[in-house]
Formats: structure tokens, C-alpha cells, sequence
């Protein structure tokens, strides 16, 4: 039972102790978040982010995800800001604010309008060099 796990059995993966206890904190209030299924958007997002751990961008992934809400933007996404902007304005660098700015003549559609834009394959011009990306935890 995932509610019962401890900690450090998310390790392996990657998983640091803050993260994994939201995500076991979730499993422990399973039945009380399954109930944002039937609820309003917002009422749903101030569901989510009730639970101590989860903030805006991960109730917006969960609404867009499972709650399919096609309006909600994941605000606080580093590389997102960057897609509207860059795709929408020509801007390489955007801020959540300028996002929203840039999405609101789309709004009832936003996410998909992100969803587009992203498979697409568009992005921002980067600013440096290219790294190999390590792995956190080694499987």
C-alpha cells in the first residue's frame, strides 16, 4: 500500500524525502482527492493545493491530466513561460505573467492551446551550451 510506504523506498528513482512524502500524503487523502473529479475547476484546484506539498503547477497538471480541464496552465513551469512567450510574441525569455498576458485571448482553451504549442517542438532559443544530462539516483 503506497499510503504505508516510507520514505526512502523512493530513493532509487530519484525521489527525494520531500517529494515522496506529498506523494504518500496523497495516497493517505486518495478517497478526498478523488472527489475533485466532480467538482468546479477552481473549486477542484483549491482541493489540491489544500494538501500540503502540492502547489498551482502541480494541480494544474493534475487538472489538465485527469481532471481534463482544457483551460488550466501550469504557472511556475521554468521552461514554459518561455514557450508561450517565444511562440506567441517572438520574446526568448517570458515570466508567468506574460504568459497569462499572451494566453488569455484563448482562455476556455488553454491548455490545449499549450498542448499544440509543445507538440509543435517549439522552443525558446537556449542561452548556453548544452550539458549531458546525470542522473540523480543510479538504478
Amino acid at each position: 500500500m503506497l499510503a504505508a510506504t516510507p520514505y526512502w523506498v523512493f530513493h532509487p528513482w530519484g525521489v527525494e524525502q520531500r517529494r515522496a512524502e506529498t506523494v504518500i500524503r496523497a495516497a493517505r487523502h486518495a478517497s478526498r482527492l478523488e472527489e475533485a473529479v466532480a467538482m468546479a475547476p477552481a473549486d477542484a484546484q483549491r482541493r489540491l493545493t489544500a494538501l500540503p506539498g502540492m502547489g498551482a503547477w502541480t494541480a494544474a497538471e493534475i487538472a489538465v491530466v485527469a481532471l481534463g480541464d482544457p483551460d488550466a496552465v501550469s504557472v511556475g513551469d521554468y521552461h514554459l513561460r518561455n514557450l508561450v512567450s517565444w511562440a506567441l510574441a517572438g520574446e526568448p525569455r517570458g515570466t508567468d505573467e506574460r504568459m497569462l498576458e499572451l494566453l488569455e485571448p484563448y482562455r476556455g482553451h488553454r491548455a490545449r492551446v499549450v498542448q499544440l504549442l509543445e507538440l509543435a517542438g517549439i522552443a525558446a532559443p537556449r542561452r548556453g551550451p548544452r550539458l549531458a544530462l546525470s542522473p540523480i539516483a543510479r538504478l
